[in-house]
């Protein structure tokens, strides 16, 4: 039999047959991650591609040694890891910066934290600051500086450390699309020479674009639980035009792949009729949102122009669309979204009458039909609680919290039923 360490003479870090459970607060196991396996080789930018909840972040922390897998082993350079896997420096999402901290403190801290002398972390932390094009703003703190500069601050950070793995967590989600295609191109000529670290660098995005650009190979990730759905490799040669043909037909490609997953081209009136379907999380303005941007397109789309178009994250815009889906208000077949005739009936529609259509709609999933009876049986009053139990006994995977307060939304934009918070208790309208 082959070894471990024989079989990953050319892999840094692994994760191996991983699977990843969350504990709700109320003793129930949210399965979230099933069965992944991701390996990270020697000069490389590898990409998570997926919707939104399929893990990606999760699978990122777990390869970091940030989170304990609930099942399956990380491996770096063939050994097992037992706490945090060696040589990896991270980029949040959020900046994650200390704001009573100058930019130059801010990345000191790091330096400090790993045991270097005085002398050193002061010298590598202007190294750092001068890379990513701080210099100068070093006594500056975080609330004098922009979006883009926050986060090359964060990458400054994680550099400092000289990473032989750079993680990056959605790191250009926060700023503008300009300064988010100038950073892009930053990282990769800091990663590109061979000589230097870091060696390879790991990323989380919904940006189908941003990987095209970034990433080598790209792994693509279905939802409920996460797992590998497949993984692409990238044969673009460096530097890539995003204008090119062949760049375009990548994006295609990977948007056809995440499109046929979540969004099959056969809607499912079954499956709603049959049994409880989870909720998108989505608000009733964003599917009202959708539909009235449709109609101003001639009633069809592109769901990847449609995300671009109105600046939504791609993944919440599949979540949008699913919604307006499940309500009978479009059709998605293939990539695009359709107006259906409810959909437009709804659109022509006053406020009042808006409210009426929506509620007929909402009331032909299980959910609402199941949380309607409940109230009809219990005299109009039932414990939020209740409801939960309800959701949680029927899809243990979902986030019943979320659901819960989608469910809430529709329902009280369709005059259903109400709910107060303070007592937790839902109502008949």
């Amino acid at each position: 039999m082959t070894t471990a360490i024989e079989l990953q003479t050319d892999v840094l870090c692994e994760a191996r047959n991983v699977s990843h459970d969350f504990v709700m607060p109320n003793g129930s196991r949210l399965r979230v991650l099933e069965n992944i396996n991701v390996a990270i080789k020697p000069l490389e930018v590898v990409a998570l591609l997926g919707p939104s909840g399929c893990g990606k972040s999760t699978i990122l922390r777990i390869l970091a040694g940030l989170i304990k897998p609930t099942e399956g082993e990380v491996f770096y350079r063939g050994q097992r890891v037992e706490g945090l896997t060696p040589g990896v420096g991270i980029v949040f999402q959020s900046f994650a910066l200390y704001p009573w901290m100058t930019v130059a403190e801010n990345v000191e801290i790091v330096l400090r934290a790993a045991g270097l002398p005085p002398e050193e972390q002061k010298a590598r932390a202007e190294k750092a600051i001068r890379t990513v094009g701080l210099a100068g703003f070093e006594e500056a703190y975080p609330r004098e500086l922009s979006g883009g500069m926050k986060q090359r601050l964060g990458i400054a950070r994680a550099l400092s450390v000289h990473p032989e793995f750079l993680f990056m967590d959605e790191p250009f989600s926060h700023v503008d699309a300009l300064t988010a295609e100038g950073l892009r191109a930053e990282v990769i000529d800091l990663w590109e020479p061979e000589d230097s670290n870091p060696s390879s660098i790991l990323m989380v995005s919904h940006d189908i674009k941003e990987v095209v650009y970034m990433a080598d190979r790209i792994v693509v990730l279905s939802s409920h639980p996460g797992r590998v759905r497949t993984i692409v490799e990238n044969p673009l040669p460096r530097p890539r035009d995003t204008r090119s043909r062949a760049f375009e037909e990548l994006v295609d490609y990977l948007h056809e792949i995440i499109t046929g997953t979540e969004m099959p081209d056969a809607a499912g009136p079954a499956v709603r009729e049959g049994r409880i379907a989870p909720l998108p999380k989505t608000s009733t303005s964003e599917v009202v949102g959708l539909l009235e941007y449709l109609d101003s397109k001639g009633g069809v789309d592109d769901i990847f122009d449609v995300a671009a178009e109105t600046d939504h994250e791609f993944g919440h815009m599949m979540a949008i669309t699913k919604a307006a889906e499940m309500l009978n208000f479009v059709d998605t077949p293939k990539q695009g979204i359709v107006l259906t005739l409810e959909g437009r009936r709804f659109l022509a529609a006053e406020a009042e009458t808006r409210k009426e259509l929506w509620r007929e709609q909402i009331l032909k999933l299980k959910l609402f039909q199941d949380v309607y009876a409940l109230l009809q049986r219990e005299e109009g009053e039932v414990s939020g609680d209740m409801v939960r139990e309800m959701i949680i006994m029927a899809l243990p995977r979902e986030n019943y919290e979320e659901m819960f307060a989608t469910m809430v939304r529709w329902a009280r934009f369709g005059n259903l039923f109400a709910y107060e918070e303070d007592a937790d208790r839902l109502s008949l309208q």
